[in-house]
């Protein structure tokens, strides 16, 4: 586990690591329990044993081995283990077969650290092995055609995601079948509104836009996606804009029971896409709850070149400080030809927040603008909870508590599935010294949007660190989705608590290097910080990891 990482950060070092690996650990192991290896592939081992019980008795020796002798957090080599039981063709060189392929894939869903292992192994070693395996059910692996039932060590829950009790759905990205690049933000924008309404809809667990869009333009297996993101339902289209029409096909598919609830087809003028788009999500409330519960409309652009715009926009503002400005741009535009445009006005606030708080702009008149927005933005639609959001973040930066608690709660009451509002009430809740309401609700923002964007791991790391636990922050914020972004100085902060000492100072090198503007005096005065405890160990970890203070 985090081979590649390491590999890249000192390859020596981790060569020598895992020839101790081998030669201390794994092939004690299986010289113990009647074993051989077969081959290896660069960080991975295919073993043979003659038993089940010899193979799951050696996989738990390797994983006990491992965790007494690897000390150290961030240079840890973890192994993830996949114990199957078939047949296997031996041509002398390598083992091969239908087995070996289900062995390979149960290691894929195995927990860094756990051992992962197929039902017909779990039927031989009952009453043989001592430590209990948890039941996942049954699950579609990759490139198989028949489900595994699939047992976890030590805790099935930590990789499984549970179906919740209300109705779950994930909308994939439309494809766009117009043949013209052009038109891919407005298909995306179609996908990204079929998110919003639906997630508005009491009754309903919607999976958030950011852990669909991995899916895009990708063969999928709608099986595989429901598993991954914990749902049950999949909602997959294509959509074509030409000579002034819409056409869009779409399905709902009931992923666990293997059958289309309904297809159809819609065709509409570009005028009424948004009448599109409300008749589209009124058939899927149907199928799913029963029902038509039609939530309070929301403030649609009248000018659809704003609309794209702003479809372009959202997807611009957080990756880094020049799309930033990019999007900036291009919500002024939308915002000029549709001043009564509510989202455009809110993604205008939330833009020039960032720029001031994190990418180093000016605070006059960013800040000001940023308020102003946001307010604007509330006013012409109260019924946004995206809007409210905005606000509610903006409002606690102004040290204006109550009502940035009232608006993150009615954002809430409008959309329970709104996971920004979650993952951004976890940075005021840590704040405000409040650690394990804020380790709560980033976990929920994570089960909403199980592939989050780099923000929530930030104020998952942020939290963890809050917490005193350095060796999980640093797992969270190496995480190749927030890993050389604006978290990097808390990575630099617990690695320093830590006692990495040199390795703390050399990411807070690489931090600065793409935000020369950070001081730690910056960082006080604009955070929304209640808890002085809290503060006072955030500056602790930054002066430890050589982060300037002014």
């Amino acid at each position: 586990m985090g081979y590649s990482r390491l590999m890249e950060a000192d390859e020596a070092a981790t060569l020598a690591n895992l020839r101790e690996l081998r030669s201390g650990v794994i092939e004690p192991a299986v010289m113990r329990h009647n074993g051989r290896i077969f081959k290896v592939m660069g960080d991975g081992f295919l073993i043979e044993f003659a038993s089940a019980v010899d193979a799951v008795a050696a996989a738990l020796e390797m994983q006990r081995t491992t965790t007494a002798i690897e000390a150290s957090g961030d240079r840890r080599l973890l192994l993830r283990i996949g114990v199957n039981l078939g047949d296997v063709i031996d041509d002398g060189s390598d083992i091969l077969g239908d087995g070996v392929n289900v062995a390979a894939r149960l290691e894929t869903q195995a927990a860094p650290g756990g051992i992962c292992i197929s039902g017909s192994v779990h039927g031989e070693i009952v009453g043989k092995i001592g430590d209990q395996f948890f039941d996942a059910g049954e699950r579609y692996l990759k490139n198989l055609t028949r489900p595994v039932h699939v047992w976890h060590w030590p805790d099935a829950l930590q990789s499984i995601l549970p179906l919740p009790e209300n109705p779950s759905i994930a909308v994939l990205p439309f494809t766009n079948m117009s043949g013209n690049e052009a038109d891919e933000p407005f298909v995306d924008g179609l996908t990204e509104d079929l998110i919003t309404d639906l997630s508005r809809t009491a009754g309903l667990f919607v999976i958030a836009r950011n852990s669909v869009y991995g899916y895009k333009g990708k063969a999928v297996d709608v099986r595989l996606v429901a598993q991954e993101l914990g749902v049950r339902y999949v909602l997959e289209g294509s959509a074509r804009r030409a000579m002034g029409r819409v056409r869009i096909n779409a399905q709902l598919v009931d992923a666990l029971g293997g059958q289309h609830l309904w297809a159809e087809r819609f065709d509409r003028t570009v005028e009424d896409v948004f009448e599109l788009q409300d008749e589209v999500n009124a058939k899927i409330v149907e199928a799913l709850v029963g029902r038509l519960t039609i939530p309070t409309p929301r403030n649609r652009p009248k000018n659809f070149e704003a609309y794209d715009l702003c479809v372009r926009a959202r997807l611009l503002t957080e990756e880094s400080p020049q799309t930033e400005r990019e999007a900036y741009m291009l919500l002024q535009r939308a915002v000029k030809l549709d001043p009564s445009y509510a989202e455009a006005l809110g993604l205008l606030a939330y833009n020039r927040w960032l720029a001031w708080t994190h990418f180093g702009e000016p605070e006059d008149p960013n800040r000001r603008m940023a308020v102003t927005s946001a307010q604007k933005a509330v006013d012409l639609d109260p019924n946004d909870a995206g809007c409210r959001y905005v606000l509610g973040t903006i409002l606690a930066y102004e040290r204006r508590w109550e009502e940035s608690d009232a608006a993150f709660a009615k954002a809430l009451e409008l959309d329970p599935n709104h996971a920004d509002t979650w993952a951004a009430m976890s940075d005021m809740s840590v704040l405000d010294g409040r650690v394990a309401d804020g380790l709560a609700q980033i976990e929920k923002a994570l089960r909403l949007n199980p592939h989050p964007t780099c923000w929530y791991l930030c104020h998952l790391g942020q939290a963890q660190y809050a917490a005193r636990d350095y060796e999980a922050a640093t797992a969270t914020l190496r995480r190749k989705e927030t890993y050389r972004t604006n978290s990097r100085k808390f990575l630099a902060a617990a690695l320093a608590q830590l006692g990495h000492g040199e390795e703390a100072r050399r990411e807070a090198e690489l931090f600065l290097i793409a935000h020369p503007h950070f001081t730690i005096s910056h960082w006080l005065s604009s955070q929304p910080l209640r808890d002085a405890t809290v503060r006072d160990h955030f500056v602790d970890g930054f002066r430890k990891a050589g982060l300037p203070e002014t």
